[in-house]
């Protein structure tokens, strides 16, 4: 028996909805018409935080004992992990304290102080700094949340694909981006006790395909180094829990490229007027990857956040005004 059920997800209902609104789940004509599918968005990006984690963070937060939420929360995030527990360590009155990549998205960190949450700069990339809070964490004292083994924050995440069903009861097909994969095993879990018919696919970056590769090969796989400007996918290796799930679940994994997302993110902000971040755009970017594959189904893909780092904004400008090819 999988270590999160469907019975886990529909138990977070209550906790995730008492804070926040269902988010929209869309069919975009623009879209619909330049992918040949039925595409639909599930708006993510209009969370209170920019992002699909926060779910996560609200299960799990209301579900910690007294004298657990009194030593705060420790994690470690390239940004909307972090903004989840900021956002619901907030809600309770709870100090957290966030670890990140020194050289990320500074629009996420400040977010991430505005909530309240003190943010401390440490490493490289995602599993640098994911190594010295581990270190720390048994120092810090307060209660450490791995942004991918928590069976609570895969629960919560998991509303979201409900109210997919409620919304929407026959897709084809769910596209997620994995990161180290919460929300597609949150959609899974619930997609093969709603309809297991509906194909989940996973998306990842080509330069940061660890997650992918192990899912595939039946091996635990990391990558030496990340590149990838999607800091919502740059994670180079995987976590235990989220690939036991994906391994049992999860039917598809597309990789897609940098300039791929760029392009897509333009389609969305040019056909939805949403603005996306790398992973948020990714699902977009992996049905213009295959779109045979797709074609004529009902699709949806996850804009799993819209916080973008606007720096960006150039690039993806420039990817739209590209000719095709």
């Amino acid at each position: 028996m999988l270590p999160v059920t469907y019975q886990d997800v529909e138990d977070a209902l209550p906790r995730v909805h008492s804070v926040l609104q269902p988010t929209p789940l869309l069919q975009w004509p623009g879209l619909s018409h330049r992918l040949g599918c039925e595409l639909y968005v599930k708006h993510e990006n209009h969370q209170p935080v920019g992002a699909f984690k926060v779910r996560g963070g609200i299960n799990l937060v209301q579900s910690l004992a007294a004298e657990e939420l009194a030593g705060g929360l420790l994690g470690v995030s390239t940004g909307n992990h972090g903004q989840s527990l900021a956002f619901a360590a907030r809600h309770v009155n709870c100090p957290c304290k966030i670890v990140v990549p020194a050289d990320g998205n500074p629009d996420k960190y400040r977010a991430m102080r505005l909530l309240g949450a003190e943010v401390i700069e440490q490493g490289r990339n995602f599993d640098e700094a994911r190594r010295y809070v581990e270190q720390i964490a048994q120092t810090f004292g307060g209660r450490y949340v791995h942004s991918a083994n928590e069976p609570l924050l895969i629960a919560g995440v998991g509303s979201m694909a409900w109210e997919i069903f409620e919304r929407l009861p026959e897709p084809d097909v769910i596209l997620v981006p994995i990161g180290l994969g919460s929300g597609v095993c949150g959609t899974c879990l619930v997609a093969k006790h709603r309809r297991p018919a509906t194909q989940v696919i996973g998306v990842q970056a080509a330069g940061a395909s660890a997650v992918a590769r192990s899912w595939a090969s039946g091996r635990w796989e990391a990558d030496a180094r990340i590149e990838t400007w999607a800091e919502g996918m740059a994670t180079g290796t995987p976590a235990e829990l989220t690939l036991e799930i994906m391994r049992e679940l999860m039917d598809d994994v597309i990789l897609v490229e940098e300039d791929e997302m760029r392009a897509a993110a333009f389609f969305l902000l040019q056909d939805t007027h949403n603005l996306a971040e790398g992973a948020g755009a990714a699902t977009v970017a992996a049905v213009a990857r295959q779109p045979d594959r797709f074609r004529g189904q009902t699709v949806v893909a996850v804009l799993s956040g819209g916080n973008l780092d606007l720096n960006e904004l150039p690039k993806i400008l420039a990817c739209g005004a590209a000719p095709p090819g």
